[in-house]
């Protein structure tokens, strides 16, 4: 029997999160004149052995080309190599800062479907990266993903390609990736699916009537989301939409779109948090009273909805749209202090399992007996604190472990108990995910239900502590906002 491939260490995950992006510069950046001949570019390229030039004037970066510009854009078109090479480029490209980490780097070119990312050092252009640059292959290999959702023309061939996300989420857990950074990746994919699916509606429709944002929600939208994931999303609509006008436009796409995601595997959401849902399609103006109702009358149904909805990220669309939304809803929350305590009482729902005596508490009867539920009562228990902890400080971070750090630095909470409830989270994410690849791996269906004799002792020992963690802040937190109880 052939020696089997050996997964690649963790540290090489690892390093993608804590490598500083100069060390991936390899040399000086190439750069040519806008003005440059098509020829003498080709030729440089070649001389220099690179695959791309970035176009510099007066220290003034405008764009780059890339081997593929010159096969697309010039060969396969017949275009005259005499020609300026601004006139091929991909103008005011996406960069990334010298003191960025790789990672940053490979989420960038994950998101967006590209391949060279412009480094830049004060405003002035320090060199190029690459793809290739960034050297762990696997993890890299969301990179070639996000590509191949994008070259699909096809419902069916995203549903193909969507497929591989099992096995890149089961890499990942091999290699002791992070479950930050997993998690970031998996919903980088995410991100490319649903974008590549609205463009396909929009092709089969027609260009959108008037400016929408297209939202991820919940796990998706903090970036936290694992091969066991259902959808929330939503529209937010130019304020300049008409229901008559515009209406059957949307209401065909979202519909397109959320049935491209569960085709896919990101099942309907159970509640319809969705953008086909009617009143999750809404202009501006109307997501505005949403909010603000939420927050004045902050009922059992609002807090939930809250939970959702102030998880939001944008993907797709008209960023502006729900930038200023955010901004607004983010100023009024943070001085409500009726509102911020029935958050916490919400949060505290959420209790980890464990009983008096500090020893894990089990799910009896029904399908799941025997077992810990670690995403209702070990991680949403931590996502509900940071939560709070954002809106209490008016901080615009979506993601849980950002949320945290945020805290920590406005003083919301100290620095101690921010590092104990990121090692909770970290621990309690990781278990899930190995937990999700080993079952993948004998062919079962990804769930968030442990047996704690999957566990050694000394992993017990670890999940009590984590699991008394947030037990511990969930009652420093209850203390501060007593109306809670």
């Amino acid at each position: 029997m052939p020696e089997q491939p050996q997964p690649r260490s963790a540290d090489n995950y690892v390093n993608l999160i804590t490598t500083p992006v100069n060390t991936l510069v390899k040399r000086a950046p190439v750069v040519l004149p806008p003005q440059t001949p098509i020829r003498e570019a080709a030729q440089t390229m070649r001389d220099q052995r690179v695959s791309s030039v970035l176009i510099v004037q007066d220290g003034v970066l405008f764009g780059l080309i890339t081997d593929r510009d010159l096969r697309n854009r010039v060969v396969a078109a017949g275009l005259d190599t005499a020609r300026p090479i601004v006139e091929i480029a991909t103008l005011a490209p996406m960069t990334i800062d010298l003191q960025s980490h790789a990672f940053d780097a490979l989420l960038l070119m994950a998101r967006h479907n590209i391949h060279h990312v412009p480094v830049m050092e004060q405003g002035r252009v320090a060199g190029m990266i690459t793809s290739t640059d960034l050297t762990e292959q696997q993890s890299n290999s969301a990179v070639y993903l996000a590509g191949a959702v994008y070259k699909q023309t096809t419902v069916a061939g995203l549903v193909e390609t969507s497929a591989r996300i099992k096995q890149l989420q089961q890499n990942l857990a091999a290699a002791e990736a992070s479950a930050y950074s997993t998690g970031h990746i998996v919903s980088a994919i995410t991100d490319a699916l649903t974008s590549r699916l609205l463009q396909l509606g929009e092709l089969q429709l027609g260009p959108a009537p008037v400016d929408y944002a297209w939202v991820a929600a919940g796990s998706q939208g903090r970036n936290e989301q694992t091969a066991k994931s259902d959808q929330d999303n939503c529209l937010v609509l130019d304020d300049a939409y008409d229901e008559a006008r515009h209406g059957a436009y949307f209401r065909e796409l979202s519909r397109f779109v959320c049935d491209g995601l569960d085709a896919c595997g990101y099942v309907y959401c159970p509640g319809e948090m969705m953008a086909m849902t009617d009143q999750w399609r809404q202009p501006l103006q109307k997501w505005r009273q949403y909010f603000h109702r939420w927050i004045d009358q902050p009922d059992p149904k609002a807090l939930m909805l809250t939970c959702v909805f102030f998880d939001q990220r944008f993907v797709y669309g008209k960023r502006e749209l729900l930038d200023t939304l955010r901004a607004e809803v983010l100023q009024r929350s943070r001085s409500e202090q009726i509102f911020l305590a029935h958050m916490v009482g919400n949060a505290l729902t959420h209790q980890p399992p464990l009983n008096w005596l500090g020893n894990l508490s089990l799910i009896k009867g029904g399908e799941h007996d025997g077992t810990l539920d670690l995403k209702h009562t070990g991680i949403v228990p931590i996502i509900d604190l940071a939560r709070v902890y954002a809106l209490a400080a008016g901080s615009p971070a979506v993601n849980t472990k950002d949320r945290l750090e945020n805290a920590a630095a406005s003083g919301e909470i100290s620095e101690q108990r921010v590092r104990d409830l990121l090692d909770a989270l970290e621990y309690l994410s990781t278990l899930r995910l190995q937990h999700q690849a080993r079952r993948m791996s004998d062919g079962h269906a990804a769930d968030n239900h442990l047996r704690p004799d999957e566990l050694s002792n000394f992993e017990r020992g670890h999940l009590k502590d984590a699991f008394a963690v947030v037990k511990g802040l969930q009652s420093v937190l209850a203390s501060r906002y007593p109306t809670a109880r």
